[in-house]
């Protein structure tokens, strides 16, 4: 698919995602290519994710973060409070839901994960893709019985360390 397609699409898709939610658009047009954003760790996650926030603040309600994930990124079982929305601009992804078959997302795929729908992420090459989150954004990791652990505990089994806030 062409990249302009993709791009549309995923305006489009955004567009739309707010108006049945009920949210306003923004008052001034705004526009950054990927080369002019900064990306900055992101608070909970493994330190092979970054992120851009391209809208809104992810603290406090609705936003559109740009991530980054290296090759081999794996975030392990886990859930958020918000409809989390997957948009996959680069690379190729594994995700699976509890009790759902495993997926792989390419270039131009969507996934929405519920709100509180545990699930898990790995990027098998490099990924960048844009989530949008209809609330305030966050991550509560959980064992395989479902309890929920820190992001320390959960990051340990895939070798990783967590993000400090």
């Amino acid at each position: 698919m062409n990249h302009r397609y993709t791009i549309l699409a995923l305006a489009l898709l955004l567009s739309m995602a707010c108006l049945v939610n009920g949210q306003e658009t923004a008052v001034h047009p705004a526009a950054r290519n990927v080369a002019e954003m900064k990306f900055g760790p992101v608070p909970g996650f493994p330190t092979c994710a970054s992120g851009s926030v391209q809208n809104g603040d992810p603290t406090k309600g609705p936003s559109i973060i740009l991530g980054k994930l290296k090759a081999g990124c794996s975030i392990p079982w886990h859930w958020h409070t918000p409809n989390e929305h997957l948009m996959m601009v680069t690379g190729t992804a594994r995700a699976e839901a509890k009790d759902g078959k495993p997926f792989t997302l390419r270039a131009g795929g969507f996934a929405l994960m519920p709100s509180h729908h545990v699930h898990q992420f790995r990027c098998t090459t490099a990924c960048t893709l844009y989530v949008y989150s209809d609330t305030a954004f966050d991550i509560h990791y959980v064992d395989a019985k479902g309890s929920e652990i820190s992001p320390g505990d959960a990051l340990k089994a895939v070798k990783e360390t967590a993000t400090n806030p």
